[in-house]
């Protein structure tokens, strides 16, 4: 590939500049972003790869602070001179070292630049210091591509400022939001881009061809990581001898103790999503706080919680949320069997308390009682994970708000939880299975070691496959 597509990336102070630029190369670490204006004061250049080779490098510039007094000075010059040369003047002047030395930076970097990206915070009102940054602009010779930023607040005046940008001859208008851009928003920006650099054209495709391949493999590593876990926790066992199932501590220890391996098993899930998705470990606490701090816990063995997805799933009333936290054995979001769940048979004992469940386990089970998930809590686990994949492809790396979930079980996703569930019904007779892929079998030694079934694998990726569908379903025309 040639020398990459140099972008200048301009705007008024606190348009959003880094932010975007954040957004864009997936970049969390560049720059600085604040609510405070001139958070960046020297030009900072950052490149885009494709295939391993710089394609587009971009400059992230100062804000514009003072275009008026600028466009002032600009005109007492001598009135011959072509604009271009009119600019250069003025970088080599005293002002320019000056009083308008932040306004020097960004001309040098626009002037040495292919195109520019000019970056309004479509939020705020077009002022005459805007209008005097469109003229000046227009001096710099350049292909000029107005990227409206925060266009889906609801404070955002789209329309003024497409009506200003055409004042100014600039008709070829992107929107992008670098706090929550939609999927596909890069490839519109691009594309557009391309219509006013028919020269880089081919470069440009190159870049869009490369994005939408990483953001196809992200979303099928997600959707892996997702269908592991899934798998993994529907195979989860933990069995209990007659002994501990009849002594109360010992069986409340236990049970807290599966529901805490399942908790941290979907913790672990998360994080690699993150990493995934590009957002790093200091972030998550920004965007994942309910996750972190136990409330989205709480809500995975929540007896009402479970009680309005069974609802929705068909499938009547649950052995933990007929148990509820006033038996002995608090069962919400777990099943009672013997190698397989049996919950389902269970559920009118249980609902008479633990002393009835426990005489019809030790006439039915001779003395064995295995934990399970029940299936409620795996679709809530599908629904939260599927939420979150969607936000983090739609979530711009300059957001600084915590992230929402809203992942729950109801009439819209009731059709796709349970075709899922169908998939995931092979793994709870393979306790096994609940061993990560390539893991050797506890007390095996490493030479002799069994791994987890192929059967296995074949249901992960038919887990995968639904994963997707579903998500390709649920993506705008």
């Amino acid at each position: 590939m040639a020398e990459p597509l140099t972008l200048a990336v301009v705007g008024h102070t606190n348009a959003g500049k880094t932010s975007l630029l954040r957004t864009l190369t997936r970049r969390r670490d560049f720059g600085q972003v604040d609510a405070r204006p001139g958070t960046t004061r020297h030009a900072e250049a950052v490149t885009l790869q494709v295939d391993g080779a710089a394609a587009l490098r971009f400059v992230d510039t100062p804000g514009l602070e003072d275009s008026t007094g600028l466009l002032a000075l600009l005109h007492q010059q001598d009135r011959q001179l072509p604009p271009p040369q009119r600019l250069r003047l003025f970088l080599r002047s005293e002002a320019a070292q000056g009083p308008f030395e932040q306004e020097a930076k960004v001309l040098r970097a626009m002037l040495d630049a292919d195109a520019v990206f000019y970056v309004v915070d479509a939020r705020e009102a077009v002022l005459p210091k805007y209008r005097s940054e469109l003229e000046i602009l227009s001096w710099c010779a350049r292909p000029v591509m107005p990227v409206l930023n925060f266009v889906h607040a609801a404070a955002s005046r789209d329309a003024d400022w497409t009506r200003a940008l055409s004042d100014y001859g600039l008709h070829a208008v992107a929107r992008f939001d670098a706090v929550a851009p939609y999927v596909g928003a890069e490839l519109r920006l691009y594309r557009d881009l391309a219509t006013l650099l028919r020269p880089h054209e081919a470069v440009l495709g190159e870049v869009c061809e490369s994005l939408e391949f990483e953001r196809l493999n992200r979303r099928a590593a997600g959707h892996t990581t997702v269908a592991e876990l899934l798998v993994a926790v529907a195979s989860a066992r933990q069995t209990l001898s007659r002994e501990q199932a009849g002594d109360a501590r010992q069986r409340g220890e236990i049970v807290e103790a599966f529901r805490a391996g399942i908790v941290a098993r979907v913790r672990a899930a998360v994080d690699a999503l993150l990493e995934i998705y590009a957002f790093g470990a200091d972030e998550a606490h920004l965007a994942l706080v309910p996750w972190l701090d136990g409330r989205w816990a709480d809500e995975l063995f929540n007896a009402e919680t479970l009680k309005h997805a069974g609802k929705a799933l068909g499938t009547g009333a649950l052995v933990g949320a007929s148990v509820g936290v006033a038996a002995d054995l608090a069962l919400a979001g777990l099943s009672l069997g013997t190698g397989a769940a049996i919950g389902a048979a269970l559920g009118g004992a249980a609902s008479q308390g633990f002393g009835a469940v426990g005489r019809t386990l030790t006439n039915k089970l001779r003395g064995r009682i295995d934990l399970s998930v029940e299936d409620e809590v795996l679709a809530l686990i599908a629904e939260q994970l599927g939420a979150l994949m969607l936000t983090l492809e739609r979530r711009g790396h300059a957001a600084q708000v915590p992230l929402v979930l809203r992942g729950a079980i109801d009439a819209v996703t009731q059709q796709r939880s349970q075709a899922l569930l169908a998939l995931l019904q092979p793994a709870r007779a393979h306790p096994d299975w609940a061993l990560p892929h390539g893991t050797p079998a506890a007390g095996r030694p490493p030479g002799g070691a069994t791994r987890r079934s192929r059967r296995a694998d074949t249901v992960v990726a038919a887990v995968v496959q639904l994963l997707r569908q579903q998500a390709a379903a649920a993506e705008p025309p």
